[in-house]
């Protein structure tokens, strides 16, 4: 490996924690916490898209810190599959930031306080990049906690009755899920002598078969709670509606993606040849139609949303369950498109809630015409959820449809029947919002009566208040660049698609992963 490499790969996670340090020196000094956040995710952003040059180009980037070899020390593994995961959440991270100051500058900073905000935000930043760059199990576990604490202060922010009740309920959950993943290192530790998931995976062939499934389910156990995976989804809807438009918005895109991410490491580098297929095309089927028959059930925009978060992680789960290389490309793009569209959604959500002064489709109205770009941005942003062609949601869903006739089994057609059912519930689902919301005029709303909408359920925590406030042009502005990025995946999905297989083939391979950690043989 190169120099730059060597350089680069570490400044991922010092660049955000030595921002995070000056911007609590700076307390209350927005200007200065502002010029310190947006230069560090910046800074991480050209350094991913330099780092996923690198590796397309050169192969996987391996650091030793502090010149210890692995297994003895820590190793940071880049590989096409990192750097995507890298570049895309700094862009995400950067856009929600921009979102944050924007509504910062309007509100006062209520919403987002300066001096509690920034460093947390660049502390979670850290530790999603850290947890991308893991070269073993208890580096990945310390971004995890990382990040996880940051979201518990994030959630929180404002103080209100509803956020430190979610706020609860997260922090038990996540902490339930990391004693699990701990518990599961603990076991591979005892089991193969290291936590170096390349030397895992070069020993966990010769452990039982009855150890190998032990040591499989722990960790996917863990990581699907992060992921929000059904069963274990139950957390998500209620925490995720009531931060802040920012904190939302973030959590949404990014922080079950990094437990995606885990189990597409795990599965593919660890444990090939699972026998867990079948349980997890299961599992992926009732997080499709489970998650989207709640977003049906919904009177609020930002738990419907919510909903179909969950909903969509099946796809995603699907994919890895057949884990063939084209599921696995079409999986790793399809995670990309999720990304930036469901970021972009609830920053709309965002923008409506300011437009309207609330987020129930009960008092929501005329919204086509009080705020015609607003519209647009959510319509735009709904059709590629919606998986309408041509956009990225489409041609993600296809690949994987694809990948699912290339095995031919009945487990699979049923899969993708239920991808496509679930496709068109989620159009539906954002149709309405769309003909409720935005359609009809706000002079109706006092009057309007509608069974349909007799039906659906209210946010449990919604006080009825409608307070309609500024939205400012950082705000617009950042929501219509993340937008561009998704628009951008369908235009240029041929080559992003040709990452993403290559992606593929790098994970595919375990003895890929393991040479670059061990170019002399393992120890």
């Amino acid at each position: 490996m190169n120099l730059p490499a060597n350089i680069l790969v570490p400044l991922v996670v010092t660049i955000p924690l030595l921002g995070s340090a000056l911007t609590l020196a700076f307390g209350r000094r927005r200007p200065q916490q502002i010029a310190v956040s947006v230069f560090a995710l910046t800074m991480v952003a050209v350094i991913g898209a330099v780092l996923l040059i690198q590796v397309d180009q050169g192969g996987t980037a391996v650091v030793h810190v502090g010149g210890w070899d692995a297994p003895w020390g820590i190793v940071l593994v880049v590989d096409r599959l990192s750097a995507i995961m890298l570049l895309v959440s700094a862009l995400m991270l950067l856009g929600v930031l921009l979102f944050a100051v924007g509504q910062g500058i309007v509100d006062g900073d209520r919403e987002t306080p300066v001096s509690i905000f920034h460093p947390t935000y660049l502390v979670l930043a850290a530790g999603l990049f850290n947890a991308f760059i893991a070269g073993d199990l208890f580096n990945l576990y310390v971004g995890f906690e990382m990040l996880l604490s940051a979201s518990y202060v994030l959630l929180t922010l404002g103080g209100t009755g509803a956020r430190i009740r979610v706020g609860v309920t997260y922090i038990v959950v996540s902490l339930v899920s990391s004693i699990l993943f701990l518990s599961a290192i603990a076991l591979i530790y005892g089991a193969t002598g290291t936590v170096t998931m390349a030397l895992i995976a070069d020993r966990v062939a010769d452990l039982p078969p009855d150890v190998q499934l032990i040591l499989n389910l722990l960790l996917l156990l863990a990581f699907c709670v992060k992921a929000a995976v059904f069963p274990l989804s139950f957390w998500l809807p209620d925490s995720y509606p009531t931060a802040p438009a920012p904190v939302t918005a973030v959590f949404a895109g990014l922080l079950t993606k990094v437990g995606i991410y885990a189990i597409i490491r795990t599965q593919t580098l660890l444990f090939p040849d699972s026998v867990l297929s079948v349980p997890l095309m299961v599992v992926a089927f009732l997080t499709m139609i489970v998650g989207i028959l709640g977003a049906l059930a919904q009177a609020d925009i930002k738990r419907l949303l919510s909903f179909t978060l969950v909903s969509h992680i099946g796809y995603m789960i699907f994919g890895i369950a057949m884990g063939t290389p084209l599921a696995i490309a079409a999986t790793i793009f399809y995670v990309v498109h999720h990304i930036t569209v469901q970021t972009t959604l609830f920053l709309c959500a965002g923008l409506i809630e300011r437009v309207g002064g609330t987020t129930s489709l009960a008092r929501l109205g005329g919204l086509l015409k009080a705020a015609p770009f607003v519209a647009f941005l959510f319509f735009v942003g709904a059709l590629n959820l919606g998986g309408i062609p041509p956009f990225s949601g489409f041609l993600g869903k296809i690949a994987l449809f694809q990948a699912g006739a290339d095995i031919a089994e009945p487990v699979t057609y049923i899969l993708m029947g239920a991808g496509a059912a679930t496709s068109l519930l989620t159009l539906y689902a954002l149709a309405r919002v769309w003909n409720i919301a935005f359609w009809r005029g706000a002079g109706e709303v006092e009057d309007y009566e509608s069974p349909m909408l007799d039906a659906l359920l209210e946010d449990p925590d919604d006080e009825g208040a409608v307070t309609t406030r500024t939205i400012s042009p950082l705000m617009t502005a950042a929501t219509t660049a993340l937008l561009l990025l998704t628009v951008s995946l369908t235009v240029f999905a041929g080559p992003v698609f040709a990452l993403t297989t290559r992606a593929a083939a790098d994970i595919e391979t375990p003895a890929t992963y393991i040479d670059a950690v061990f170019p002399n043989g393992t120890p």
